[in-house]
């Protein structure tokens, strides 16, 4: 999470998910756990009892989920957030099972998140700029998301839309 106007940043990697799973999906160990401490390891298929691909997550800001659920709401204490995302639906149904169902976020979360890909479709759908770096890392991710959102905004405000 990047809070937009003061650029504060919360930063949380879970320990709470199937690591064998992971492990054995090529796309999210070459694009996701490229930018996450783990050790690799072999292991034993729990069905198979075949060798497989294993990993333990080691980074600094590895957390259960109950950590980044109480490290979002200490992150955004006395605000009423309003989140953006890049492809934000599947990071919301995330962020809410935080907490367990829907009506289970507390009051100040918002129960939905404002996706940057509907914004780009109202300007038009113009080029975006491209991230340098860190693509996939969600801190960086969340960060290049103020400049897509900045990029979108202009473009708006050149075509007469003053406010969202």
């Amino acid at each position: 999470f990047v809070n937009y106007d003061t650029r504060e940043t919360f930063y949380a990697v879970s320990n709470e998910f199937d690591t064998l799973k992971v492990a054995n999906d090529p796309w999210l160990m070459k694009n996701v756990m490229s930018s996450i401490e783990h050790e690799e390891f072999l292991d034993a298929d729990p069905i198979t009892g075949m060798p497989c691909k294993n990993f333990k997550v080691t980074d600094p800001a590895a957390m259960s989920r109950i950590e980044i659920r109480d490290g979002i709401l200490e992150f955004t204490k006395g605000l009423w957030p309003d989140f953006w995302a890049w492809y934000g639906a599947y990071d919301h149904l995330a962020l809410v099972q935080l907490w367990g169902r829907m009506v289970d976020l507390p009051s100040r979360m918002p129960m939905f998140t404002s996706d940057l890909r509907q914004l780009r479709k109202m300007a038009g759908s113009p080029v975006m700029p491209q991230q340098p770096e860190g693509l996939h890392n969600a801190l960086a991710d969340a960060q290049f998301n103020i400049v897509r959102y900045e990029f979108l905004l202009e473009r708006l405000r050149q075509e007469g839309l003053k406010e969202l």
